[in-house]
């Protein structure tokens, strides 16, 4: 899910969508989006990873342990499903841990990815949502019930040892490794990264302090939430709580790409 590190003008827009309940298990959401102007967009990791047709290729995206930086033009228009964290490696058909940031789907698929392609180019944008969601259903596969359930207590457990799915410590991590890309202790920090993110609206409008926040999410101290901010974000918390001032009092509001600061996939982008 993403945050937003600059303000939007209202032309950009960035919207998501419930997945079908069919496919709840993989999918986190469906979502679209419009550049409104060319820039670098700042994706900020939530350990999901999206299909994403941006009109002209469709790839896999991946964030996980450092912010990634696109450019996307002007015109750009996206159009994207999420899959759930611990759910891509099932429905990719490939560990995690083997992909770069952004790979072309083709270079996995083969023939389907590209005849998806095809099929998204010639479609309307309302349904080109649609195709890439049939599509995940066609691939199938069944993710890891375990690593769900670890992904799942990872986003509210104040530390990895307190995680329990039936697997030792270095099974989970080899499961995590290959379902997300990452260990427990990086996707802990990461969702508790993520925590901080939907903090960032209180803390502009003076409901809360960042000390009190950093040791209500479980870091040693400020500075330690300051660190952690820069490494996965390369801003500082009060650069993010800065930017979420100005979303505040922006007229009209404005919407956001996603910072996978996206929601997820996340996007400040």
């Amino acid at each position: 899910m993403g945050v937003p590190l600059r303000p939007v003008a209202a032309r950009s827009v960035y919207r998501e969508v419930a997945p079908p309940p069919a496919l709840a298990d993989v999918l986190a959401c469906g979502w679209h989006g419009r550049t409104g102007w060319a820039r670098p967009l700042r994706v900020l990791p939530d350990g999901c990873a999206d299909l994403v047709w941006d009109g002209d290729a469709l790839t896999v995206v991946v964030t996980v342990g450092a912010p990634l930086r696109l450019w996307v033009p002007a015109s750009a228009s996206r159009v994207g499903v999420r899959l759930r964290c611990g759910a891509a490696a099932a429905v990719l058909g490939c560990s995690m841990a083997e992909l770069p940031a952004v790979t072309r789907l083709g270079d996995l698929w083969g023939a389907a990815a590209r005849l998806a392609e095809e099929q998204l180019a010639a479609a309307d944008p309302r349904a080109q949502r649609g195709i890439l969601e049939a599509l995940v259903a066609r691939r199938g596969g069944a993710p890891d019930r375990r690593v769900l359930a670890a992904v799942h207590a990872l986003g509210t457990a104040a530390r990895t040892s307190g995680v329990a799915v039936g697997l030792s410590e270095r099974a989970l991590r080899r499961h995590f490794v290959h379902a997300v890309g990452a260990g427990p202790k990086q996707l802990h920090r990461v969702h508790r990264f993520q925590r901080f993110l939907r903090l960032l609206e209180p803390l502009a409008a003076g409901q809360a302090s960042l000390a009190v926040v950093a040791a209500g999410l479980g870091y040693a101290d400020q500075s330690h939430l300051g660190r952690e901010c820069r490494r996965l974000s390369g801003s500082s918390p009060a650069a993010l709580v800065r930017v979420a001032e100005k979303f505040q009092t922006a007229a009209p509001p404005a919407r956001h790409d996603r910072a996978h600061v996206p929601s997820h996939h996340r996007g400040a982008r």
